[in-house]
This record gives structure tokens, C-alpha cells and sequence, in this order.
């Protein structure tokens, strides 16, 4: 069997992009202004490449089982669950293109669960076959005994084109957009909610909560706009608190993740809520006490954290989904706790130290379930929780967000940074798209760099883009490492790329849509203030250097 020998994969596909001056120029010229040179960028390209040939968490260290059952492509060398076979002396490992009949990459190795680092620097990003074959004491190939396909996906490559403007000004239109949109502007009159024009107002707690905290941006940011931002949050949070289960019911003062709509009618959701929705909202009370003052909306913060204390279980852990009037569990499965984690954080800035113990235990079971498991399962109110296979729906929603966490700690472990940057890695080798493809009309149908949400929505989402960013920026501050910063940098430059500039609107899903798509259907507000935060940690952190 040939192998072929090339030049490294970095450089290969972008050649064979066949990149022209006008395309390369705006990242050029960029580097320049950021203070980049050609050859720091080849600088990063090299240790990026280096660092993919580490496999990530892989099971034949017996740390946590083979985690990429249902993984559809790798940035990462990756090593696969193969059993050996009797009588086998050698694995013979060979790598084939499906989109080129020539191209053809083998390997030789002692186990059938070799990573393909040997081999991985040398292939084309595209999608490929592998075949592993048990091998005779005399070379002769005899069984098969393991076989793979996947997407060798196109690696980290800067320079990437810049912002298209600061990211003050991206921030303050994004915000802006969500705040003239009439459908918002009716909570300073009227708290319910406009479904018929604006239906993701349904999934009322992350959205809504999301739309508080928008409009304690644009009062502290725009001052001019104080009043009518404070009358729009008060308004939708008077909304939620009125919908919220009353004192003393199992889920007391808890907004409901679904509020009328399609997925309401939905037998799986039908007086369901996901246990983490009320952690997500709560913070938004935060925003409102700390724009206004009023103590009310502290206190109802607070009175979310007491129902949480009083679902905790023995062993940290909460229900994923519950029956929003009993508080009863819809199945065994358990919730990943950042929201929360995040949430009980924050509480200590405003003295509430009473929850840490919560926090430790909650942190204690994510260390020796999810974490020692390596299964960051996704958990979102639209998809299936019911019935899934470990593994089956990974998101970097779950990883990104709590290696984000575990780097913000006062004082992380040497264990917990490690474990933060694993989870960066999880998130960039299976959700982080550096590049696409040409259609064969010449384009490509996906904005990159972007990052897709989970194996169950194989989509680029605004919002995922900012997890991932979020986290890798939190690595760099945390110890110093360019890359993490110019990966982030890459992912947020792309939201202003995205973004339409005549509007401030930043689209949700970072595809293209038909020209006769409403923009209202584009965007979950919940995404939007989310980049919207991101784009002002950046103007934060780059005006600094």
C-alpha cells in the first residue's frame, strides 16, 4: 500500500484553497495593526499543528471510556475503541480519501487503539475511511478488525480577517437592535409576552432573562436610553416573576422554562422544566438590582438560590427535568451545573456566602461523574433529554462554559487547569470549524471560524462561538498562551463579520439564508446578548494591552 508523503496540513489546504491576494490582504493587514508578524503567525500555525497530534483523553489510558462513539470528525489525532484479535503481531492502519481516489496514509503500531498521530499531519482535511487490519508474524494482513468514517477537519491556520469595526461599537449595535425591536419594546406597557410575532419569547426563562440583561446593558452603556431600558426589563421581569411557581411549592419562586407556544404543546415539555433554566435567570435579577438599586429583585435571586439549596441532593447532583408544579425527576439523568455554579459564584459578591457548600458539592459531583466520565452532555430545552446514550448529544455548550468556570476559580488546581484546557480541546476538536469547503458554485454555505452547538444540531451558533471564545480567552489570561487568544480572537472578529451593519443584528445560526428569511426568525435574543457580553470583553481586554 503507497503512502503519501506531503508537506504538512496546514499548509497544504490552504494552497489548496488557492487563496487569492484579495482574500489573504485584509488578514495581512490586520496582523500588522495588532502588533502580529508573518512569522508570529507561523509561530502559532506550528505549535497549533503540534498540539493536534496529542490525542485528547483517549481510552486506552483508562482514565474515562472511548468518548467519540458518535463523533463525526477531529481536529485532534484521535484513537479509536479497536480490540485486538489473536495470533495478530501488528496493526496495520490505513487512511483513505473519499474524495480522492490517491490519497492514502498507512501506519504500523503494536495496538488496534494507536492514535493516528503518526500519519494525522500528513492528511488532507476531507472526509476519510479508516481500516485497521490485524497483521501475521510474516506482514501478511488478515482481518479486519476495526473500521471509521469521519472528517479530517481544516485546522487553526492565522492569520484571520480582523473585526470589520471595535467591538464596542459591534457590542453597543447588537444591543441596541434587540432593544428597538418593537416586540421588546412592549414590556414597558404590556408584560405579556407577543408569541404570535416573536414565538422564541416561549422558552421564557433564558429568553426573557436574556432580554433583563440586555436592557441593564443599554442603560449602563447608553445613557440616553436609561429609562426606556430600565421600563422594558422591569416589565419583562414583572413577567417572569408573575409566571414563577408561588412560596412553598417544590420549585418556589422558579420562572418556567416553557410559557405557552409549540414546544409547550410538546408531550415531553408539556408542565416540564429544565432544572438549570431558573439558574440562567436568575442573574438577570442581579442586572436589574444592579441597575435600579431595588432590593426586590436581590432578594428574588436569592429565593431562586434557597429553592436550589433545598433540591440538592446527598451527592451534589440535580435532576435534569422536572415536573415544573411537583418537583418531581422525569428520568435519572442529572444536570450539568455551570448555570448554577456560575450563579452561586456571583452570589458572593453581593455577601450571600451561605451557598458555598452547595457550590462545593456541586462542584464535587461534576469533578467525579461528568468530568472523570468525559461525557459533557448537551441539555437544552428544545432537544430530547430522554433515552440517550452516553456520549450520544456531547456539546461544547456543557464543555466550554465549565472549563470557563473552573479558570475564573480564585486559586484553580493544578488538576482543575488541567482539566479546563482538556475541555477546550473537547470543545475545539469536535465543535470549532476553522474553515469550509467550496460549494461547487464556488462558496461556502457556513461563516467561518465558527463553532457548532451539538452532535443533535449540527449548526454554527453565535452563542457557541462565545462559549468556546470565552473559555479560550479565560486560559490565556489565566497562563499566558497566545494561541488560546488569537483562536478566540478569530471566533469574535468572525461575529462582527457576520453581523449586519446596517441593522446591528448578529444572526443566530452563522449560515446563509435565503434573502426572503425573516430576520426575527434568525435570531434567539438569548444568542445576541450573549455576543453582545463577549464583544464587550474583548473591548475590555484588548484596550487594555
Amino acid at each position: 500500500m503507497k503512502k503519501i508523503t506531503t508537506r504538512s496540513f496546514a499548509t497544504k489546504y490552504v494552497w489548496k484553497e488557492k487563496l487569492c491576494l484579495a482574500a489573504v490582504l485584509p488578514a495581512l493587514l490586520f496582523a500588522a495593526c495588532d502588533g502580529m508578524q508573518k512569522d508570529d503567525y507561523e509561530a502559532l500555525n506550528r505549535q497549533a499543528e503540534k498540539e493536534y497530534l496529542e490525542p485528547l483523553r483517549p481510552g486506552y489510558e483508562g482514565r474515562n471510556p472511548y468518548w467519540n462513539k458518535f463523533a463525526k470528525r477531529f481536529l485532534y489525532a484521535p484513537a479509536f475503541d479497536f480490540q485486538k484479535t489473536e495470533g495478530a503481531a501488528k496493526y496495520l492502519f490505513v487512511l483513505k480519501s473519499e474524495e480522492t481516489d490517491s490519497a492514502e496514509w498507512t501506519f504500523t503500531a503494536d495496538e488496534p487503539w494507536h492514535a493516528l498521530t503518526p500519519i494525522w499531519n500528513d492528511v488532507t482535511p476531507g472526509h476519510v475511511r479508516l481500516t485497521v487490519l490485524a497483521v501475521s508474524q510474516d506482514g501478511t494482513p488478515t482481518d479486519t478488525v476495526g473500521e471509521r468514517k469521519f472528517f479530517r477537519d481544516y485546522p487553526f491556520h492565522g492569520p484571520y480577517p480582523g473585526p470589520v469595526v471595535t467591538y464596542r461599537e459591534s457590542a453597543l449595535k447588537a444591543a441596541l437592535y434587540i432593544h428597538s425591536l418593537p416586540f421588546v419594546k412592549r414590556f414597558a406597557e404590556e408584560i405579556e409576552p407577543d408569541l404570535e410575532t416573536y414565538p422564541h419569547f416561549s422558552c421564557a426563562a433564558k429568553v426573557i432573562g436574556a432580554l433583563i440583561s440586555n436592557e441593564c446593558i443599554v442603560a449602563r452603556e447608553m445613557p440616553t436610553r436609561r429609562d426606556e431600558a430600565l421600563a422594558v426589563a422591569l416589565g419583562a421581569a414583572r413577567f417572569l416573576v408573575s409566571q414563577s411557581q408561588p412560596e412553598g411549592a417544590p420549585l418556589a419562586h422558579f420562572p418556567p422554562t416553557y410559557y405557552k407556544g409549540e414546544l409547550q404543546e410538546k408531550a415531553e415539555h408539556r408542565n416540564k422544566t429544565m432544572t438549570m433554566e431558573a439558574a440562567k435567570a436568575a442573574p438577570a435579577f442581579l442586572d436589574l438590582y444592579d441597575a435600579t438599586g431595588d432590593s426586590t429583585w436581590l432578594r428574588q435571586a436569592v429565593a431562586i438560590a434557597e429553592t436550589y439549596k433545598r433540591l440538592q441532593r446527598p451527592d451534589g447532583s440535580f435532576p435534569i427535568k422536572m415536573d415544573f408544579a411537583t418537583g418531581e425527576a422525569v428520568n435519572d439523568a442529572c444536570a450539568m451545573l455551570h448555570p448554577l455554579l456560575n450563579f452561586l459564584q456571583r452570589l458572593q459578591d453581593y455577601g450571600y456566602d451561605t451557598y458555598i457548600p452547595m457550590q462545593r458539592a456541586g462542584e464535587e459531583w461534576m469533578a467525579n461523574v461528568p468530568l472523570k466520565d468525559f461525557d459533557l452532555e448537551g441539555q437544552f430545552e428544545d432537544v430530547t433529554v430522554m433515552n440517550l446514550e452516553p456520549y450520544q448529544n456531547l456539546t461544547n455548550c456543557t464543555a466550554a462554559p465549565y472549563a470557563d468556570y473552573l479558570l475564573r476559580r480564585q486559586q484553580p488546581t493544578a488538576e482543575e487547569l488541567t482539566c479546563a484546557k482538556e475541555l477546550i480541546r473537547l470543545s475545539e476538536d469536535q465543535f470549532v470549524h476553522w474553515d469550509y469547503p467550496l460549494t461547487k458554485d464556488g462558496y461556502k454555505k457556513r461563516c467561518a471560524p465558527c463553532v457548532h452547538e451539538q452532535y443533535l444540531y449540527e449548526t454554527p451558533i453565535d452563542n457557541s462561538s462565545c462559549n468556546v471564545a470565552g473559555a479560550m480567552l479565560s486560559y490565556y489570561e489565566r497562563t499566558g498562551d497566545r494561541l488560546a487568544f488569537e483562536k478566540a480572537k478569530a471566533l469574535v472578529d468572525n461575529l462582527t463579520i457576520a453581523q449586519h451593519q446596517n441593522s446591528g443584528v448578529i444572526p443566530t445560526a452563522l449560515v446563509y439564508r435565503p434573502v426572503d428569511r425573516d430576520i426575527k426568525t434568525q435570531i434567539t435574543i438569548n444568542c445576541c446578548v450573549a455576543d453582545v457580553k463577549m464583544l464587550l470583553r474583548m473591548h475590555e481586554l484588548t484596550s487594555k494591552n
